[in-house]
This record gives C-alpha cells, sequence and structure tokens, in this order.
C-alpha cells in the first residue's frame, strides 16, 4: 500500500545569512517568500515493530507552492501521484489506480505541515494552531519545531530545518509513530506563479471520493 504524506508545502531561496536561530529563519522566510519551485526527496520511516527491520519509502518529485493555501506535489518516483490545494479543496490523485480523492481545505489543512509552508503568512498566525521553538543546530541546519496545539493524534510534531534563509528540509513524524522526511532541492522563489498551475481537473475516467 503507498503512503504519501501531503504535507504538503512552501519554499524559500534565498542570500545564505546568519540568523540567531531557526525561528528567525522560519519568520524571514513567511515573511519573503510568497510563491516558488523546487524538487523534492521524501523518506517515509514505519515505526520498528519487534523483530522485523525498519521499513523505509523514498519518493521523489517536483513542489510549487503560492500563498496563500496553494500548494502542488507532483510525485514521479517511484509511482506517479500528485497533491493539489488551490485553496477551497485538497485534491489527491492515484495514477496507477486512476483515483481522485477530494478534501475541504480549512478541514484538512489546519494544524498538519501544510500550513507551515502553505497557510499561514505570519508566526502570528501560524502560532494560533502550533507551539513554536527553536531546536538545535543539526545536519549543517538551523531548525524550529512545532507541535500542534490540536491533540488530535494525526501529528505529534514538526520539525523545519534552514540554511541561512533558505528552507531545506522538514522532518515530520505523526501520532502513530511515522516519520517522514523532506529534503528540498533547487530552491527558487519568485513573484508568483500562473494560477493554472494549482487548478486540478479530474482525469476522464477516473473515480471520485469525497472526505
Amino acid at each position: 500500500m503507498k503512503k504519501t504524506l501531503g504535507v504538503c508545502a512552501v519554499l524559500a531561496a534565498l542570500p545564505l545569512a546568519a540568523w540567531a536561530d531557526g525561528l528567525q529563519s522560519l519568520e524571514q522566510f513567511m515573511r519573503n517568500a510568497k510563491a516558488g519551485q523546487a524538487q523534492f526527496t521524501q523518506t517515509v520511516t514505519a515505526p520498528a515493530k519487534e523483530g522485523q527491520p525498519v521499513r523505509s519509502k523514498t519518493s521523489s518529485g517536483d513542489f510549487s507552492f503560492q500563498r496563500p493555501g496553494q500548494f502542488k506535489f507532483v510525485y514521479t518516483k517511484p509511482f506517479e501521484q500528485t497533491i493539489v490545494a488551490d485553496g477551497k479543496t485538497v485534491w489527491l490523485y492515484d495514477v496507477d489506480l486512476n483515483q481522485v480523492t477530494q478534501r475541504n481545505q480549512a478541514q484538512a489543512l489546519g494544524s498538519t505541515p501544510a500550513a507551515i509552508l502553505a497557510s499561514a503568512n505570519d508566526l502570528a498566525s501560524l502560532k494560533k494552531d502550533f507551539t513554536l521553538k527553536a531546536a538545535a543546530d543539526a545536519d549543517g541546519l538551523q531548525w524550529v519545531e512545532a507541535t500542534p496545539k490540536s491533540a488530535d493524534g494525526q501529528l505529534k510534531n514538526v520539525r523545519v530545518g534552514f540554511q541561512g534563509e533558505s528552507l531545506a528540509a522538514m522532518d515530520i513524524l505523526d501520532g502513530f509513530g511515522q516519520r517522514s522526511v523532506i529534503r528540498f532541492q533547487n530552491l527558487k522563489v519568485l513573484p508568483a506563479l500562473p494560477a493554472a498551475n494549482f487548478k486540478f481537473e479530474v482525469p476522464m475516467g477516473a473515480d471520485v471520493m469525497t472526505q
């Protein structure tokens, strides 16, 4: 069974600078990064089970975003899958199954990683749903930890890593012990992206499910 964590998404590719901690990098990122594109690699690791080796799955693709509330993940390897948030609806399209799942965006993205990357415009807005604190530097990055205030069990915490002002990674731990690490490459900030980039059209013959 294929599992991806839609997370959903945003990035910054600004000149490197020395920041006191990841929290200041996050603040600058949210202030300056209004739209952009990148490639990504995502590794999902299931919680260890007694007597069994740790299981990990790696996928990759392209990512784009535009504030407020629009983003797109296009998974190309090893399976084709697309996740699009158009501002009102989150669409997930599984190419192999030819199946589309749609969810109300306001309900789907509240206390999720996507809120950090694409939905909130500033730290004040983000703090309505998350407790934020600077975390220790690691892997050459400055990190900030975001813990959701809603105890719904779906998300435990998110760590966001920056290199200077540039978004470099996300480390997501859900309530079931599954960890998803996303590394962003070739980050490019743009003034805006065409509206059509976030418009999803249901493929002909696809089954549509509403959640």
